[in-house]
């Protein structure tokens, strides 16, 4: 394979050359820019029309809602024309798959904002569309936890399952800026060999600095050195979210509150009535299937808090097997009159118990984000080894290795100028900058050096820029800050805690004011970096 050409449709791609489209697109956006500059009174050229990427970190609901009070003040200002490339992770992307499932959202973001706000505080999804979903997942050949994820908890944030596709969203003629949702390859970050850094566009998927990647309609695909083997439909916006925005993959942190939510969401399906009357030791070879569904059900409960306190259920275990065994073969008496009624409601009970099986399987795992691997088999020495062996990859929350998506615009391909840095991290606001020049550095990746005053860790400003020779400067804006919220900045952080319900009205709209602010407080400092990196790139 050719690493600078774009390989045919169904096949992978080697090479750091950006995919064609986009190659494309940044041609017709730069036009975009340099409009935008001018009515900002910069001038400038065509050629040193500068490459600006925002990038939203991680944060839940929290960045959700930061990112669109800031993209909402970027409109206000007349800066949101002058961005080129729009990358995020965790809970920024579930503000991006809001806004691009409305064509060109830039040019009528008030609208849009009106629109997102409405779902954001109204129902959430009910709990039989969120299973009647879970169960269009078990069927995909790769099931995990990041299903489970998507109906669970993804859709009580976004109140929403969302089934369009990351391709049908984008237009090549789109006026908004090129998206890139992010994520990290597990099995890289934990064994730290390869390439972790994962990018998802509406054209590719694949490994930002190895160069590897597959067409984003085809990645969950099946692969056999570098064709495609087995066809498989696109994830959809849902799944995208929940792959992006699962932070709680790490299994110390949540392994048995994740189980309490499970068994929970399974309690919300099952007749409360049947569950009070339910012998649930029962051993009368008549008992109706109803019954003994839900003593299968009960049973796998007792099971799974066994596996979490250590316990032998070797006994559960064939108690299970041998109902499924039953139920399958239909050798338990029928309590129906109508008897194909019957055969169709065990056909239900038995797909629900095998659903909640994978569960306890991937539970027991702690499989996430599995997918095939469309590097699996290939003969190529500019892929690390480590990428090529195994037949599936599992992918995570890049906010567990780095909060915020700077591999991705930091691609030598996108020369990126001005990388303007939301941090709605909890904790920390300098962690993911800070994190990022440190690992630059091991990289050989040009990034400014950070250096940051010990006291703004507690109590920082509101804007800060980073400048290196032969880098793209780094405006790093944190969230709550003494500037938007004085000396209560703490206050506001535990307020806006990563794991809280999901906001009312009032809470999302004071969020995107504070959010807001750092924009608007700031427009002026914004243009002066700008007029900064466009007078550099006229001397170079």
């Amino acid at each position: 394979m050719s690493p600078s050409k774009h390989q045919k449709s169904g096949e992978v791609r080697i090479g750091h050359s950006l995919h064609t489209n986009e190659e494309e697109f940044v041609i017709k956006r730069r036009e975009t820019v340099f409009q935008s500059l001018q009515e900002l009174e910069i001038h400038c050229s065509q050629n040193e029309v500068p490459h600006i990427a925002l990038l939203g970190s991680g944060g839940g609901q929290r960045a959700m809602v930061g990112l669109l009070g800031s993209l909402v003040e970027l409109d206000k200002a007349g800066l949101l024309d002058c961005i080129l490339y729009l990358s995020g992770v965790s809970g920024s992307t579930w503000c991006m798959a809001s806004l691009y499932k409305e064509p060109d959202w830039s040019t009528k973001l008030d609208t849009v904002k009106d629109k997102i706000i409405k779902r954001l505080s109204g129902p959430e999804v009910s709990w039989g569309d969120a299973y009647a979903k879970l169960k269009k997942y078990h069927k995909k050949d790769n099931f995990s936890l990041t299903d489970v994820w998507a109906v669970m908890v993804v859709t009580e944030y976004v109140k929403e399952i969302d089934e369009q596709k990351l391709t049908d969203q984008w237009d090549q003629l789109s006026k908004d800026p090129f998206p890139i949702y992010t994520a990290i390859d597990k099995q890289c970050k934990q064994k730290k060999d390869g390439d972790p850094w994962f990018e998802i566009s509406p054209h590719e998927a694949g490994y930002s600095l190895t160069g590897a990647f597959v067409e984003t309609s085809s990645f969950c695909s099946q692969f056999d050195n570098g064709s495609k083997k087995k066809e498989q439909p696109e994830m959809d916006m849902l799944y995208l979210q929940a792959l992006c925005g699962s932070a709680l993959a790490d299994k110390d942190e949540i392994f048995k509150s994740f189980w309490e939510r499970i068994k929970e969401f399974f309690q919300h399906l099952i007749p409360i009535k049947e569950m009070n009357t339910l012998e649930r030791k029962s051993e009368d070879p008549k008992a109706p299937p109803e019954e003994m569904y839900y003593q299968v059900l009960m049973d796998l409960v007792d099971m799974t808090v066994s596996v979490l306190n250590g316990e032998d259920t070797s006994e559960l275990d064939q108690s299970i097997r041998k109902s499924l065994n039953e139920l399958g073969e239909g050798k338990c008496q029928l309590n129906f009159a109508d008897k194909e009624a019957a055969k169709l409601n065990m056909k239900q009970y038995t797909e629900d118990i095998y659903l909640f099986l994978s569960i306890c399987t991937c539970m027991a795992k702690w499989i996430w984000g599995r997918n095939y691997n469309f590097l699996h088999k290939m003969r190529d020495e500019a892929v690390p080894a480590a990428l090529l062996e195994s037949e599936t990859r599992d992918y995570e929350d890049a906010g567990l290795l780095l909060n915020s998506p700077y591999f991705s615009v930091l691609r030598e391909e996108r020369n990126i100028d001005l990388i303007i840095s939301l941090d709605y991290s909890d904790g920390d606001p300098f962690m993911t900058v800070r994190e990022t020049a440190e690992m630059c550095k091991k990289l050989n990746i040009p990034f400014p050096e950070v250096n940051i005053p010990c006291e703004d860790v507690k109590k920082p400003k509101d804007f800060y820029v980073f400048e290196g020779q032969n880098a793209p400067t780094v405006i790093h804006i944190p969230l709550f800050n003494v500037v938007n919220s004085g000396d209560d900045v703490e206050t506001w952080r535990k307020k806006y805690a990563t794991f809280h319900h999901a906001y009312k009205a009032e809470m999302i709209t004071d969020l995107m004011e504070f959010a807001g602010k750092n924009i608007s407080n700031n427009r002026e400092k914004l243009l002066e970096q700008i007029r900064v990196v466009v007078g550099r790139k006229g001397h170079n």
